[in-house]
């Protein structure tokens, strides 16, 4: 799902103040929003280049087995083929992996799941790429699968590795604690994909110093020319990444997996070669959301205080590790929630399967659990014949509490005022009875559903994501600016993935210094890493040195004039492009001031620094935290199971807004991700076996499915360690929507709803209940 921000928002509720018209605060377009528009916006898929060759990989149609031989010769022999690579043609590292190295470019003894690489062909058309590929014979010995992360204990080890990659056992407070009041539950979270609006694509050229340039849309560019050049067996600048323009990022959104093969080929033809990946390939290949058994246990005294909270929590990392270790350890440390739970005993664990492979997706961890511990707050609501709105604000954590990792919360924590602001807001109409609302029935106008059957329900849901890498990620990201004729250029290796750092950093310079246009380099690896695109990175660590640099630009803009009139640069700022002094004796324009010099400047932004769990899951492992409160009000057929997302009213805390229509752009996005994460979006494998791995097997929200989205308030506390003092905008939601789906469905069926995506039999309930 594509979440490129749009020039246009949703209205923000309440009284607004009028924003301006350039630099932070400003509703300023994407810079990029008339070329994807018109359709001239410069996507990997569309590149070109002389003598190009195209390449097609061969895939196991097996989640699990040994391969007994791979024989090559045919495909090579066909017309118009130029190369096929396996794992004997990997001349560097066999195996890869962004957090773990376990993953192999190409299988060589076993597969490990559907889907997995196991050679490439180049030839002078796709068509005869994809032939060659299918003309490739492997001999397989099937094994059987273990696809029960259950099982996965037990079973026969799939990776030398062993299959158990991370436990994580939280211990906080006293074991022997018990309340009142005890609710327990069992829940199912599935595989979704992250379903970006454009499949995977790239092209590689080859350079005349036996290096290769890779074209493609990456997200964390200079990890992938690492993990790419070590495959090649290259020195990191022999190869070049540059980034074309990213069709929509909810997660990592190229896998080296596709990335390797496309450099191999180029290398070994000597030819510009081109991968455009079918759909179907782009589900097979790259990463997925964990699917995660959770069991939990909820303490409290009777009224309706959490005394205490066990879980026991289990991640389907599929075939390798790729960043389940980090889910887990978010998963495990956001288990209760944003809640003040005095103890807490969690066991998280990691693991090998032989199901599809399991990675970052926006809210990865966070998510899950989210589901779980609200759909166990709304149990003892129920249990305790408390309100659900005010047995969670009896529980909302705030600024000084403490965390189950004994991490004090630092940043502002508005989780009370957030909820109270959802709840407040007034409830949508019901629809009336009449033919032309027959849209509004779950279902539509062509459903057979009766207005008699449905139920209205409204619920609540909290949520809480982390911002920027944890546990000791060394977050660091550079910038330089540079100024010349009234023209501002930023070079910062950030990839614009539709959160909307160029736009943001565009604001950053007019606001610093005065000058309206500005323009943001395009992103290749010769530039210095800024990191992934991922939890709020490049708002805070790369908006934070775009911020450095603009602000020593300003400084030797303003030494001269501030010399020559004997004051200090603080006493001169600059207003739509005029320099003025505190007592109005200097004024002047910026262009004037720069008198055809050029000035830039580089800065770094380094956060502080976080430290990893310790064995009983403790340790200050995040930067920041943001928060986000959502009521959801649904309509169910309780007859067919047929469900209807009427409103969601979102109150977040946002730290700062930079650009309002941006901001709730985002909101809205991940919203509409999470509803899908609810109720229609599933990958679902049959003993390992992809089902239907394309659009019309796997369901994505489309606008009709999308409801009207009130954001009620958003809460402008600004953390005081975080540049701009903002914080990330869409995890929270992405995060906090299914819960709030499911505790709406609950109320209006009373049924348990403890699987998402919700399935219609679990919306089902006896009419007069």
């Amino acid at each position: 799902m594509s979440n490129d921000a749009a020039t246009e928002a949703p209205t923000l509720e309440g009284p607004q103040q009028e924003p301006p018209a350039h630099g932070l605060g400003a509703s300023l377009p994407p810079a990029d929003a008339r070329a994807k528009t018109e359709g001239t916006f410069p996507y990997a898929a569309d590149l070109w280049a002389e003598g190009l060759l195209w390449a097609a990989i061969l895939r196991s149609p097996h989640p699990h087995a040994r391969i007994v031989s791979i024989d090559t010769a045919a495909a090579a022999e066909m017309p118009g083929v130029r190369a096929v690579v396996t794992h004997e043609d990997v001349l560097g590292d066999p195996a890869y992996g962004r957090h773990v190295v376990d993953r192999p470019v190409f299988a060589s003894e076993v597969v490990r799941h559907h889907g997995e690489a196991i050679a490439a062909v180049a030839a002078d058309h796709p068509d005869t790429a994809r032939l060659a590929a299918a003309a490739i014979a492997v001999e397989y010995e099937v094994l059987d699968p273990v696809t029960d992360p259950e099982k996965a204990f037990a079973a026969e080890p799939l990776h030398p590795d062993g299959n158990l990659i991370r436990h994580i056992p939280l211990r906080y407070g006293d074991p022997d604690i018990q309340g009142e009041v005890v609710v327990e539950g069992l829940y199912r979270i599935g595989r979704q994909d992250p379903a970006p609006i454009g499949a995977e694509a790239g092209l590689a050229v080859p350079r005349p110093d036996g290096g290769v340039e890779i074209y493609t849309a990456s997200t964390d560019p200079h990890t992938d020319r690492d993990l790419a050049a070590a495959c090649f067996g290259l020195d990191q600048d022999r190869v070049k990444l540059v980034v074309t323009g990213v069709p929509g990022a909810t997660g990592d959104r190229e896998d080296p997996g596709f990335q390797i093969p496309l450099g191999l080929l180029a290398l070994r033809t000597g030819c510009p070669v081109k991968l455009a990946a079918t759909r179907e390939e782009s589900f097979l290949g790259h990463a997925h959301r964990h699917p995660t058994l959770l069991r939990y246990r909820h303490h409290a005294d009777t009224e309706g205080r959490l005394v205490k909270v066990e879980a026991q929590i289990l991640l389907d990392a599929g075939a390798y590790a790729d960043s389940s270790s980090e889910s887990l350890a978010a998963a495990v440390a956001f288990a209760c929630g944003p809640y003040v739970v005095p103890h807490a005993f969690i066991e998280g664990w990691a693991v090998r399967t032989n199901n599809p492979p399991s990675g970052h997706v926006r809210g990865e961890g966070a998510m899950q659990v989210c589901a779980a511990y609200e759909g166990q707050m709304d149990k003892l609501a129920a249990k305790l014949g408390i309100d659900p709105a005010e047995l969670r604000l009896r529980n909302a954590l705030a600024t000084g509490d403490i965390l189950p990792t004994s991490q004090t919360v630092t940043c502002p924590a508005p989780v009370a005022e957030l909820l109270r602001a959802v709840r407040d807001y007034p409830l949508p109409p019901l629809p009336k009875d009449t033919p032309e609302a027959a849209w509004l029935l779950p279902g539509g106008p062509e459903g057979a559903g009766e207005p008699g059957a449905v139920r209205r329900g409204v619920g609540y849901a909290l949520g809480m994501v982390h911002m920027l890498g944890a546990e000791g990620a060394d977050e660091v990201s550079t910038a330089t600016v540079k100024v010349h004729d009234g023209i501002a250029t930023v070079i910062c290796a950030a990839v614009e993935t539709g959160q909307g750092f160029s736009t943001l950093a565009r604001q950053i310079v007019q606001e610093t210094l005065g000058i309206d246009e500005v323009h943001v380099a395009s992103v290749d690896t010769d530039q210095p890493p800024a990191g992934a695109a991922a939890h709020g990175r490049h708002t805070w660590v790369s908006g934070g040195a775009v911020e450095r640099a603009a602000k020593m630009v300003r400084t030797q803009l303003l030494q001269p004039l501030a010399h020559k009139f004997g004051m200090s640069t603080e006493l001169l700022q600059i207003t739509d492009g005029k320099i003025t002094s505190y007592d109005g004796v200097l004024s002047t324009t910026v262009m004037e001031a720069m008198d055809g010099k050029e000035l830039w400047a580089t800065a770094q932004c380094r956060p502080h620094p976080t430290e990893p769990l310790d064995g009983s899951g403790q340790g200050d492992a995040f930067v920041g935290l943001a928060f986000c409160a959502i009521r959801a009000v649904v309509d169910v057929d309780i007859e067919l199971g047929s469900i209807r997302v009427v409103e969601m009213a979102v109150a977040q805390d946002v730290g700062r807004v930079l650009n309002p229509a941006q901001l709730a752009t985002r909101i809205e996005a991940g919203i509409t991700q999470g509803i899908g994460t609810a109720l229609t979006e599933n990958l679902r494998t049959t003993r390992g076996l992809v089902r239907r791995p394309d659009l019309t097997g796997y369901a994505l929200p489309t606008s009709l499915d999308a409801p009207d989205i009130r954001i009620v308030k958003l809460v402008e506390e600004r953390d005081v360690v975080a540049p701009f003092g903002a914080k990330p905008a869409s995890a929270a939601p992405v995060v906090t929507s299914p819960a709030a789906v499911a505790s709406a469905v609950r109320a209006a069926t009373g049924r348990p709803v403890s699987r998402l995506p919700i399935r219609p039999q679990a919306a089902v309930a006896v009419p007069n209940s």
